[in-house]
């Protein structure tokens, strides 16, 4: 007779109670030393990093009990074997004494050795179940680099590391697994991560829908715009272009098909919308913390300069979005509530994003201002009865706050190896040089070679770590070029976001086809023709002075919106075949013909390309009129 006490559903009760609680603890803890900084960096980020591991081991276990019933109790048996050793790895590098530098001289001792080698591998195996296999063959590749470097060719080889050095340098410093990448998504990322959740549980994410409404509904196909709108304002502070594919797609995407949209439409509106919200401002999907951190300028000037881009792929999104209903000749919604009726139920969930921009534009700390936004958030949920915030709905975002961290935290810190690897045998220069010579040195060839990169390595990382993977690699070929570290950051971080809106492998799209109950290929497909700004802006960025920092001029500035802007009208008039009216075959040759013009010269050729663009749809503007008026 089976013992009760390990039957399948005794451990999922009493597990799901016990991973509840280390969830809340974590954000506690979390919040404490935001507020303090009371530890090191040796001592946080372990601390966090196993706090973590112990918290993917209870949530993902290895074995689900829906699908194999039997096996699911030794499973988890096994996944608190992991636990007790993520427990011991963890307490013994918290206790490694930094202060003896004989371990510099005579190498780490067998127990330390252990744990950090069984920390590595508790790392990897938390790396495939949060984030996939994927993640983690890349940073087996990369340590495989590091400790057999020196038996490859000449061309790419370089010294190869004891496991000893390896274990030293990326458990046992603040490089590798405890370096940048896992220290900012331990700070700031967290801290912004949980602001989203308090922002969800108390209901800000129906306002904003709501607002969205209020104020496309009206319109041809109002509840597409509604969703790009909405998505704009979600996607920035939920981190996951997924999980916001989900969130705002289970109301717009019902809505989208009943107007009359293609299941596969309106999947890919969702999702080339919820996909833009990781470049909005003021969070934009906690990457530009990243970029602040690599770069070393200031948070409060990379939000700055990335509205303008961030606004001009909303605008191509929602043109693509009005040229989809004007060819299938849809109305708007008949329904819909007044914007100021809205506005008077939920104005005070504009508070605390009104106060986060403010103060990181003034250059405050992001991790206090983070920290300022969760206080925020619960101090203006109290100013209506409605959203007011109970016990169990603060620990409600307590725990989903560190839960949705997970993914980050672990993603980041397998990241940390590869950008340990790369500092470690200077794989880096090696690589900028192998890109110059089969890109022959022309920055046009460069950018589509790490567009293509960063559509492969989208496929199976999350955003921020393909972001951080790529320009630690990609960045300093396009710097050689003359780009500016700003601007070729900007460009990395954008190209780093196609993969959720690219085919083959779109998973922003596929989560978005789910909801419709559309193909998942064809909706990644109208993902993609919606999402063309991903790879326009970025071009205009390297070519045209988009990113109004460093040595760009305000005039040049401008031209570079007014250059994008009608890039994105030509384009999406020549694709869609339509603007104010039909466009006829030859009206869009020359359109198309006037883009490549805009994209591939400088100098008056774009000017005349502009001006061809502009003359052309005004010329169909009056078309449309005149047959209006008939």
């Amino acid at each position: 007779m089976s013992n009760p006490l390990l039957s399948g559903r005794f451990l999922t009760d009493k597990l799901v109670q016990l991973a509840s609680l280390i969830a809340i603890l974590l954000s506690a803890f979390q919040l404490w030393q935001g507020l303090t900084a009371d530890l090191p960096a040796t001592s946080f980020r372990p601390i966090h990093l196993t706090w973590v591991l112990v918290l993917v081991f209870l949530v993902y276990p290895a074995i689900k009990h829906e699908t194999s019933p039997r096996l699911y109790p030794i499973a988890r048996l096994i996944d608190l074997g992991l636990i007790a050793t993520v427990i011991y790895s963890g307490w013994t590098i918290i206790s490694f004494d930094y202060d003896d530098l004989s371990f510099l001289f005579n190498g780490l001792n067998l127990q330390d050795r252990i744990a950090g080698g069984l920390l590595i591998l508790l790392l990897l195996e938390a790396t495939r179940r949060t984030v996939g296999m994927v993640m983690v063959g890349i940073a087996i590749f990369f340590l495989g680099y590091a400790m057999f470097g020196d038996m490859l060719p000449s061309v790419v080889a370089s010294k190869s590391f004891s496991l000893e050095e390896i274990i030293r340098f990326h458990i046992f410093s603040t490089n590798g697994v405890f370096g940048t990448p896992l220290a900012i998504a331990a700070g700031v990322v967290f801290i912004f991560v949980l602001f989203g959740a308090f922002l969800q549980v108390c209901g800000a994410g129906q306002f904003f829908i709501d607002c969205a409404f209020a104020i496309a509904g009206k319109y041809r196909g109002g509840p597409a715009k509604a969703s790009v709108i909405a998505s704009a304002a979600l996607g920035s502070i939920s981190g996951s272009a997924i999980a916001n594919t989900v969130t705002t797609g289970a109301l717009t995407i019902p809505m989208m098909k009943k107007l009359g949209y293609k299941p596969e439409e309106a999947a890919g509106i969702e999702a080339s919308a919820s996909t833009g919200g990781q470049i909005m401002p003021p969070v934009m999907g906690a990457g530009a913390f990243v970029m602040a951190q690599f770069t070393g300028i200031a948070y409060s000037d990379i939000l700055l300069v990335s509205i303008a881009p961030a606004i001009l792929y909303f605008g191509c999104t929602l043109l693509y979005v009005h040229l989809m209903a004007c060819k299938l000749d849809l109305k708007g919604m008949d329904k819909i509530a007044q914007i100021r009726t809205v506005m008077a139920k939920g104005w005070h969930f504009l508070i605390p994003l009104v106060l986060i921009t403010s103060l990181l534009l003034l250059s405050y700390s992001p991790v206090w201002v983070g920290i300022a936004g969760c206080a925020a958030v619960i101090i203006s949920a109290m100013c209506r009865k409605s959203t007011r915030i109970t016990i169990s709905t603060f620990f409600s975002g307590m725990k989903q706050g560190a839960l949705q961290a997970l993914p980050i935290s672990v993603a980041c810190g397998t990241a940390g190896i590869v950008v340990g690897v790369v500092g470690q045998t200077g794989i880096g220069l090696q690589f900028t040089q192998f890109l110059m010579v089969l890109s022959g040195g022309y920055l046009w060839s460069v950018l589509a070679l790490i567009a293509i990169a960063a559509i492969i390595l989208g496929m199976g990382l999350p955003v921020t770590a393909a972001y951080i993977v790529l320009s630690i690699m990609a960045v300093p070929s396009l710097t050689d070029l003359g780009v500016g570290l700003l601007t070729a950051h900007m460009i990395v971080f954008w190209l780093s976001q196609t993969s959720n809106v690219t085919p083959p492998i779109a998973l922003a799209a596929f989560a978005g086809a789910a909801i419709a109950k559309a193909s998942p290929m064809k909706s990644a497909i109208q993902a993609f023709k919606l999402s063309q700004g991903f790879f326009l802006i970025p071009l205009m960025m390297a070519f045209s002075g988009l990113i109004f920092y460093g040595d760009v001029s305000l005039s040049q500035y401008l031209y570079a919106i007014l250059l994008t802007t009608m890039l994105i009208l030509g384009f999406a008039a020549s694709i869609e075949g339509v603007f104010f009216h039909r466009l006829l075959i030859w009206q869009r040759i020359i359109l198309l013909s006037a883009n490549f013009t805009l994209l591939l010269t400088q100098g008056m050729p774009r000017n005349i390309g502009i001006i061809v663009i502009g003359i052309l749809l005004i010329q169909n503007f009056f078309h449309y009129k005149n047959a209006q008026s008939k």
